[in-house]
């Protein structure tokens, strides 16, 4: 009995260890990653109060009544790498001149798309996905897991099932290659 039980613990600890380690999003090294990104997109001038103001557009849910995308290239993480910025702006009534007048008044999140290294999710075209508030903070879904890494794979919902619905061979939904 006492070897089936030391066993029984053994290959709980070993598979709950497998499991750890195949998390897809939210983990410590993604959360390090996106503070990094964060870093480095404002350092461009891709995020936060003195950001490139580009065309806002009506948009929709999950990212906002208008929305302003910006789709360029930075230097990061040792490489030259696509990124796609969403700022998401919502309110009462707001219009495109509202938001490109004040680009910082109905702001709410960015929601941000980057070109990992090939090998990093091949089957979701090698994109980390992270949600900001406008101060730089990673958000959290509604079960308090940091929306940062390869968020809600393998799920029928999240940004790479809506992106893999709508996105084109890419994931992109406004962008041409």
């Amino acid at each position: 009995m006492k070897n089936i039980t030391l066993t029984l613990i053994i290959s709980v600890f070993f598979s709950h260890q497998l499991f750890a380690d195949d998390q897809f999003y939210g983990s410590d090294a993604d959360v390090t990653f996106a503070n990094q990104l964060w870093a480095a997109l404002k350092t461009n001038r891709l995020v936060g109060e003195n950001r490139i103001n580009v065309q806002p557009f009506q948009g929709n849910e999950p990212h906002g009544a208008t929305q302003q995308v910006l789709n360029t290239t930075i230097f990061f993480d040792g490489r030259n790498t696509q990124v796609i910025i969403k700022a998401n702006h919502m309110g009462d009534e707001i219009t495109n001149k509202d938001v490109y007048t004040d680009q910082n008044k109905y702001l709410k999140a960015y929601t941000v798309m980057l070109k990992r290294e090939l090998g990093y999710d091949p089957s979701n075209m090698n994109w980390f996905w992270v949600k900001y508030n406008p101060n730089g903070k990673i958000l959290k879904n509604p079960s308090n897991e940091f929306i940062a890494g390869k968020f809600m794979k393998g799920k029928n919902k999240g940004c790479i099932a809506c992106h893999q619905a709508g996105g084109g061979s890419d994931l992109q939904f406004l962008t041409k290659h």
